[in-house]
């Protein structure tokens, strides 16, 4: 390693950066440098518009892309005047708060070394909220190490349950009731249709999702749901067809029923509040009205291609488990009050796009995915509740005469679940390449020391 490379990782250290910030500004200047043939410190402003023309011209490469940031730096940037502007909740406070301090001085961390080269780094401690687009990795990993001895040799459905945008003012106004009552409706729904069309009990894993690719609010369950059933009094699995589980159309009716029932009752009970443009539904005519319009409307329930087995439902369950409403690979550019970012458009063949919109417009879109506190978004219903999952996972194993689908192994560290999920050995020196780091000193953290957060906007 150069003197000049180690002493950049040093200075981006020191300031804070993310390894995946650093990793990046690494390998713009050795692009930068191969493509001159000199050394970086060699390099001239008029040869790097030369190599920024080339980048762009000739590759066809955004200027965009080259500007790595983060939610974090949005909320930076932008977060004090949008404070000022908007009166938050206290849920939305903390979401933002500890986004902005997630791996920074103020959490505190540990200095390590390398054991080869001596190099050092601090490396700080993530805020663990489960909004922030940098602490999700282990959580998930952890999470899918305990799914593994779950699985069922059998194939699984997929299947998605979708409110009406009518309703989005109303849920956002009363989110833990409503995402309660969307859980109970579905969880029912299935569970009824099981018992009537198989004759036993299913089980299923229900995941709660609340943004659609461009931040707006998007309401929709996503199910997954293991191809067979256990008969009631558990003597007998009863296996179904793999590739198809229910009609899309009567699971609809019967879901947007249910669900309007269980509004009614809340609404009976005074467990709703009608705030500014749901205010009118507070009238028995308005409130009336309104279920006449949710109950003429074709409720979207749609059925995706199914799992071909359990591999494949737990890749599945990888990608979707622990998503935040974006993620910081998405964030292209943050210039002038601005953000662009990519998303999909599923109108229009799935094909990538990219969106600018206000810093504002962006915090606003961001926040209205904050869950209750204390809100469970994922969870099991059937065979699969967690208050009988382990003995029913062994007797349908029995039933169907095979020993678990995975073997348990030893309870892997925090280490090997980040090789495995990322490819990345978090022990490596960022500097050599070659030796381990190893923890010399602890950083206290800066609250601890009685300092209070200032945001830096």
């Amino acid at each position: 390693m150069t003197t000049l490379r180690q002493k950049m990782i040093e200075e981006m250290t020191l300031r804070e950066f993310s390894p995946r910030t650093q990793e990046a500004y690494l390998r713009a200047v050795t692009g930068l440098a191969k493509y001159h043939n000199q050394s970086p410190d060699k390099i001239t402003k008029g040869m790097i518009r030369d190599y920024l023309l080339y980048l762009i011209q000739d590759r066809k490469l955004a200027w965009s892309s080259r500007n790595i940031q983060e939610v974090a730096d949005i909320f930076r940037m932008h977060g004090k005047e949008y404070r000022a502007k908007h009166s938050l909740p206290l849920s939305h406070l903390k979401v933002m708060q500890s986004i902005e301090v997630c791996r920074t001085s103020y959490l505190g961390g540990h200095v390590e070394k390398c054991r080869l080269c001596g190099f050092r780094k601090p490396s700080y401690n993530s805020c663990r909220n489960r909004h922030c687009p940098k602490c999700q990795s282990l959580t998930k990993a952890k999470w899918l190490e305990a799914r593994k001895s779950e699985l069922l040799p059998v194939g699984y459905f997929h299947d998605v349950f979708t409110l009406p945008h009518k309703l989005n003012p109303l849920i956002l106004n009363n989110k833990k009731t409503l995402f309660n009552i969307l859980l109970k409706s579905v969880s029912e729904t299935l569970l009824q249709f099981g018992k009537n069309n198989i004759s036993g009990k299913l089980g299923f894993l229900c995941i709660l999702h609340t943004w659609e690719q461009t931040l707006m609010d998007h309401f929709h369950l996503h199910c997954v749901i293991p191809a067979g059933a256990l008969s009631f009094d558990g003597r007998k699995w009863i296996p179904i067809r793999e590739d198809f589980l229910f009609d899309v159309k009567a699971l609809s009716i019967v879901f947007r029923k249910k669900f309007v029932d269980y509004l009614k009752s809340a609404r009976k009970n005074s467990d709703l509040v009608f705030p500014g443009k749901t205010a009118i539904l507070q009238t028995e005519r308005g409130f009336s009205r309104f279920i006449d319009s949710l109950m003429e409307h074709r409720w979207v329930v749609w059925a995706k291609e199914p799992f071909a087995g359990p591999e494949q439902a737990l890749e599945y369950l990888g990608r979707y488990t622990h998503r935040v409403a974006i993620s910081n690979n998405r964030i292209l550019n943050v210039k002038d009050g601005r953000v662009t970012f990519t998303y999909r458009d599923r109108k229009r063949g799935n094909i990538q796009r990219t969106k600018t919109i206000d810093a504002e417009e962006f915090i606003r879109r961001f926040l209205l995915h904050v869950l209750p506190g204390g809100f469970m978004r994922i969870r099991h219903f059937g065979f699969l509740a967690n208050r009988c999952k382990k003995d029913n996972i062994q007797r349908i194993r029995e039933l169907k005469g095979v020993s678990e689908t995975v073997t348990e192994k030893t309870k892997k560290t925090t280490e090997e679940l980040m090789l495995e999920l990322t490819g990345t050995d978090i022990t490596m020196c960022p500097c050599c390449r070659k030796g381990t780091m190893m923890v010399i000193a602890e950083i206290t953290p800066l609250w601890k020391m009685g300092v209070k957060y200032m945001d830096s906007s």
